[in-house]
């Protein structure tokens, strides 16, 4: 009776190991489908969620850039990028850790994408002494938006999908399209605003304003810091500082993609106007793309052309 009963808590456990052991591989392969598999469903929400994090931490950016918001809620724009940085970063290992060959996925496009998600904020949240200039901080801050280029890898989704005919190609190609426009559109914006928008935010003035004041000597009123164009070293008037946060900037590089041109605002700098150059550049191409989708969309809606099988 001893032994049968020995038997039978052997067998059990032995069950319960195998139970346990399969329940691990098979949590480790839905898990690695989830991040390696675009066809598998819990892959597409798993970068649907990433997607969200993207639009989410773009927006945050882009009001932190405005001088008043972030005073008024700096606790609130910190916390919401340390719960952005740490998704990011369970994204950027889980890739690491499921690819083929993690080293050579962690130097390819997709795995430096994943590391410039993570490492500004880390350099910025960790406050080291190597980058507690202000310039610094300024280009970390900046160098969030790249985060953006995450979106890539939704638009080639999109396109092998398209491709297999896994879904309607149509609305493949707009959502190719929107994803394309909005990584150009936040690129562009955060770029004029750092290499023209910061050379007169409310820290370089005073900074200019600080190092005036200190080299004029005593009794002598000090003049007024004027900001220069670090290239060309032309002085921007007060009446041509137009880039004075991220969403003003977002103005300006909406009506120059969309080629309509109001002229309210324009680039003075040499980098600006390089800037703008590739802008417009990209909203004539975007606009080109744009226009094809809609004529197969009119070509299928209203003349009965069919969509490939």
């Amino acid at each position: 009776m001893a032994l049968l009963g020995f038997q039978t808590s052997l067998e059990q456990r032995l069950q319960l190991g195998l139970g346990v052991g399969m329940a691990s591989v098979l949590t480790y392969s839905t898990l690695k489908r989830v991040f390696t598999d675009p066809h598998y469903p819990g892959y597409r929400y798993w970068h649907n969620i990433v997607m969200v994090f993207i639009f989410g931490s773009c927006g945050i950016l882009a009001l932190e850039s405005v001088q008043d918001l972030a005073d008024r809620y700096a606790v609130a724009f910190t916390w919401s990028e340390w719960i952005t940085v740490t998704f990011f970063t369970i994204d950027a290992a889980a890739n690491i850790i499921f690819a083929p060959k993690p080293l050579r996925y962690i130097f390819s496009f997709w795995g430096l994408i994943d590391i410039i998600s993570v490492v500004p904020s880390y350099l910025m949240l960790l406050n080291l002494t190597a980058v507690r200039s202000t310039r610094v901080i300024r280009l970390l801050r900046v160098a969030r938006a790249l985060r953006v280029l995450k979106l890539a890898r939704s638009a080639a989704d999109e396109a092998e999908g398209a491709e297999e005919h896994l879904r309607n190609p149509i609305l493949a190609n707009l959502k190719i399209y929107v994803i394309i426009f909005f990584a150009v559109f936040m690129i562009s914006s955060t770029a004029m605003y750092f290499v023209e928008g910061m050379l007169y935010s409310d820290d370089a003035m005073q900074a200019g304003q600080a190092d005036i004041d200190a080299a004029t000597p005593v009794g002598y009123i000090s003049p007024e810091f004027m900001p220069t164009d670090p290239i060309s070293g032309n002085p921007i008037t007060p009446d041509k500082r137009f880039y004075t946060s991220i969403p003003a900037a977002m103005w300006w590089c909406m009506v120059t993609m969309t080629t309509t041109g109001y002229g309210d605002m324009y680039p003075v700098t040499v980098g600006g106007r390089l800037i703008a150059c590739f802008t417009m550049l990209c909203g004539l191409i975007l606009f080109a793309i744009l226009l094809n989708i809609i004529n197969k969309t009119m070509m299928v809606l209203f003349f009965g052309e069919k969509l490939p099988d």
